[in-house]
């Protein structure tokens, strides 16, 4: 199997995948944890690129691995499946970092793989409150439909806001 191809803005993303760039405000990086579906958008990701060595830091939650050293960036790492209650399982050639810009500081997500980027139109998203998830602290931001599937919509700064995560304190110029 082939590594992920290293992308370096969400146009190169949208472009990898044959998507019109002026669309990008629907545009969403799906990928799969264990057997869910999940997305973020595509707007706050910058690159994906395959497995690292990570560096471990102490006294931090189970689910943030550490820091990886990627191209003189220094990034935190997440383990998505671990930050959603899942067990943890080895890391194989399909396991991806995808690093996101979020308040101005990049952070990786540990995915089991990508999928797509896919266009998801506001009249396809559920909304968190719909189903029940519809508290301030939820990281679910709505359900995307796409064709047959149903995507997880995730509200990233949420997420890494209840992950203990300062990102204030690892900004790198």
């Amino acid at each position: 199997m082939t590594q992920p191809q290293a992308v370096e803005t969400p146009t190169d993303l949208a472009d990898l995948h044959g998507v019109d760039a002026d669309s990008i405000d629907n545009m969403y990086l799906t990928f799969a944890v264990g057997e869910e579906f999940y997305a973020v958008a595509i707007a706050m990701v910058t690159e994906i690129v395959g497995m690292q060595r990570i560096m471990s830091v102490p006294d931090v939650p189970k689910y943030i691995k550490g820091v990886i050293n990627l191209r003189g960036k220094v990034i935190p790492l997440l383990d998505v499946r671990l930050r959603f209650g899942m067990d943890e399982r080895p890391n194989d050639d399909r396991t991806v970092v995808i690093v996101l810009e979020v308040d101005d500081a990049p952070v990786g997500l540990i995915v089991d793989r990508v999928s797509e980027v896919v266009d998801i139109p506001t009249d396809r998203i559920d909304r968190a409150g719909a189903f029940g998830g519809g508290n301030a602290s939820s990281i679910v931001k709505g359900l995307g439909r796409i064709d047959e599937r149903v995507a997880i919509l995730i509200d990233v700064p949420v997420m890494l806001s209840n992950a203990d995560l300062d990102l204030s304190k690892i900004k790198v110029d």
